[in-house]
């Protein structure tokens, strides 16, 4: 049987985020359009199925290293800031990602039946999250033309 790890993560995130758009488990906030997606961020996304492929992922994210909270989540989805100046001699440190953007991408999921909140623990997945993760990574790999993966077909 494939799981999510027999298959590369992009092709999977992609084909998840098909899956999810197709039943339309997650829509598009309205205001993702004026919202940067974290601090370190100076214009919002540009993708066109942006808020699809954040849910995917998120749900890859919760399958792999679940139970997890949305402090993780954002210190995951975040990135590094530069030195305070043009001399940058400041060494790098970390800039978190919107708590908004992945809260509300959880709760779609919740309410889609893929995720369920562990009462102090965070968010993990549930059977129907997991076999859908499973269902779409053996559509991917039979898709595949790739011969380093022949051996998992």
């Amino acid at each position: 049987m494939t799981t999510l790890y027999d298959v590369p993560a992009d092709d999977l995130l992609e084909a998840v985020a098909e899956r999810l758009d197709e039943e339309d488990a997650v829509t598009e906030p309205d205001w993702l359009k004026f919202a940067k997606t974290g601090v370190g961020r100076e214009l919002p996304p540009e993708q066109e199925d942006f808020w699809q492929v954040r849910s995917a992922s998120l749900l890859r994210k919760v399958a792999v290293d679940g139970p997890v909270g949305v402090g993780a989540l954002r210190t995951a989805y975040g990135g590094s800031t530069q030195g305070s100046n043009r001399y940058r001699v400041r060494p790098e440190g970390k800039s978190e990602a919107s708590g908004k953007v992945v809260r509300t991408a959880l709760q779609q999921l919740e309410d889609a039946g893929y995720v369920q909140t562990a009462e102090g623990e965070g968010r993990r997945i549930t059977a129907e999250g997991q076999s859908l993760l499973d269902e779409v990574a053996g559509d991917v790999l039979e898709d595949l033309d790739r011969p380093d993966l022949e051996r998992y077909a």
